[in-house]
């Protein structure tokens, strides 16, 4: 079991300036990005000053696809499919862990449920 502590962005504020200007962050420390509906989902790395790796994961909590993201770059990373969770962590973490897409997280704050 490995636990993270993740900040979580909720709004729009939040998820418009996740880890930018940060110097560094702890090793099981990373930034948590909720939002309403899945959709595909783009990040970029313009202002951000560490290394960092992405995942996109699905409603259920499935890693769908993880992407590594270097500082200060405006290349964009996107979700190869609609999702509603982006998870950001150190470049790395995921792979010293051994977590791919497909590998499934506890602990994510599921989407309420909808009511007919």
């Amino acid at each position: 079991m490995h636990v993270i502590q993740a900040e979580v962005a909720h709004t729009h504020d939040q998820q418009s300036i996740g880890l930018m200007h940060r110097q560094k962050m702890g090793s099981n420390e990373g930034m948590l990005f909720v939002y309403e509906a899945p959709q595909i989902r783009c990040y970029w790395m313009r202002n951000t000053l560490i290394p960092l790796t992405i995942a996109f994961i699905g409603d259920d909590g499935t890693i769908i696809n993880l992407r590594d993201m270097q500082p200060r770059s405006e290349r964009t990373h996107c979700s190869s499919k609609p999702v509603r969770y982006a998870l950001e962590m150190n470049q790395s973490w995921f792979k010293a862990r051994g977590l791919k897409p497909g590998f499934k997280l506890r602990g994510i704050p599921l989407p309420p449920a909808t009511v007919p």
